[in-house]
């Protein structure tokens, strides 16, 4: 097969055969997930096994899949398009109904990211740095980058150092995010479901639910009829544009104005002293922004009104379907080898980190139902918002606890200083600023802290709640 597709250089074909085969994967993936018990008990969704699979049989692995060698650049052009989708697919809310209804909620979920970045970063430059000196100083984040950014963080920011001039290039990012985000989707299935036994034999579960009783839908992923949902309405006239063609070419011209901004800033600082001179900023942060403003100028002139955020919400779950497919797939052994020892001492204490975060702050910070959201964001903050919803429904199958509402509304102010804290972490880390945003994290979060007590959002603990 490798003598039978072979390219010695990048071609349109090539991509072809590369989305051919991992077209492929995908559908093998999901026959997985469909037939087999062990799977759906995980909740391991087809792209991750697909991702395994390319792994397994791809270049660093068997060779079997000759895929063309350009699977990790496909992952940074697919987050970008993610990224371009995030302005169009948010829904709208007030301030006011943010502050009074989802207050403790926000502070939660943003203690929840902030805590893990500025503990595992600080810790990557202070401890791992002087047990492994070779160590780049921004190992330590790495954990974070999988766990709770995921696969698409991991593309992000790994693409980030992967592009960096010189010295300064660090390409085993790439591979050590997507390795930590790849681990951390286990740990989200497999420790979660063991703290959710823990939880309904200690009574603290309030609608607890045996896996067997859910419905067939949660645990193969195939909706029946009759449960089926709409993809979006159609907004415009297959005789004049294809609904779902208007929607792609949004945006895929979103992502290209991201690309032409960061090109267009990279060639003005390179005319700049150093370390300006070396200045790049982040596609998919370029495709956000560009987003931002062609929202607002959809808004002003009407034509928001057109535009389905169900469908656009969508085509992103899409590209993030090929961008794990693709990132677990494009791991380089070798590298994991290489940082064995270190990446298992990581992984172990940024479990421990993120379980103390989440389940000490769930009780404190949730006036009702701490156990069903603590373990929605154990989900969440080590593997994916999608694992996090498969716990969710384990523990509350018909979301009385109204978690995912409040999620919905909390993540709106969250989203930006995410987006601001991947966009910086490269640029930090590489021009030796790294541990001053790590503390910069640490001290955000002290501020929230007090602040829930001001608010009085925080409760404290009761004696067997």
């Amino acid at each position: 097969m490798n003598s039978f597709f072979h390219f010695e250089e990048f071609t349109p074909w090539g991509f072809l055969v590369d989305m051919g085969f991992l077209s492929c994967l995908l559908l093998v993936g999901k026959l997985i997930r469909v037939k087999v018990k062990v799977v759906q008990q995980l909740f391991i969704p087809p792209s991750l096994i697909a991702g395994l699979l390319g792994l397994a049989l791809g270049p660093h692995g068997v060779g079997w899949i000759p895929f063309t060698g350009h699977l990790s650049s496909y992952a940074a052009v697919l987050i970008a398009l993610v990224f371009a989708t995030l302005p169009f697919s948010s829904q709208k809310a007030s301030v006011k109904e943010i502050v009074t209804r989802v207050g403790p909620m926000w502070v939660y979920a943003q203690l929840g990211m902030l805590l893990q970045w500025g503990i595992m970063g600080l810790l990557g430059i202070y401890l791992f740095k002087t047990v492994w000196p070779d160590l780049n100083s921004a190992f330590g984040a790495m954990l974070p980058t999988g766990f709770y950014g995921g696969h698409g963080t991991a593309a992000a920011i790994g693409s980030a150092f992967s592009n960096l001039e010189g010295g300064l290039k660090w390409e085993d990012a790439m591979t050590l995010g997507m390795t930590t985000a790849t681990v951390g989707v286990v740990m989200a299935i497999v420790v979660g479901l063991l703290i959710i036994k823990w939880g309904a034999r200690h009574k603290h579960t309030k609608f607890i639910a045996d896996f067997n009783d859910l419905p067939p839908e949660l645990r193969t992923g195939l909706l029946p009829e009759g449960k089926r949902n709409t993809l979006g309405e159609a907004t415009t006239s297959s005789i004049s544009i294809e609904h779902f063609t208007f929607h792609f070419a949004i945006v895929f011209f979103v992502a290209f104005l991201g690309y032409a901004l960061s090109v267009a800033v990279k060639n003005w600082c390179s005319g700049l002293e150093a370390p300006y001179n070396g200045l790049e900023l982040p596609v998919f942060s370029c495709a956000f922004v560009a987003g931002l403003i062609l929202k607002k100028f959809f808004d002003l002139t009407k034509v928001t009104r057109f535009v389905s955020h169900e469908t656009i919400q969508r085509e992103g779950s899409l590209f993030t379907d090929f961008l794990v497919t693709c990132g677990v797939a494009s791991i380089k052994i070798g590298v994991v080898v290489q940082y064995w020892l270190p990446l298992l001492v990581l992984v172990l204490v940024g479990v421990l980190v993120v379980f103390l975060i989440t389940f000490y702050f769930g009780r404190r910070l949730s006036p009702s139902y701490w156990f069903e959201r603590s373990i929605f964001s154990w989900g969440w903050w080590t593997g994916t918002m999608a694992m996090g919803i498969a716990l969710e429904r384990i523990v509350d199958p018909q979301m009385k606890s109204k978690t995912m509402d409040d999620y919905a509304l909390a993540y709106l102010p969250i989203a930006p200083v995410e987006i601001i804290l991947i966009t910086l972490v490269p640029i930090a880390f590489t021009a030796g600023w790294g541990a001053l945003l790590m503390w910069i994290c640490l001290l955000f979060s002290a501020v929230l802290v007090l602040l829930s007590f001001a608010m009085k959002w925080w409760h404290p603990v009761r004696k067997h709640s």
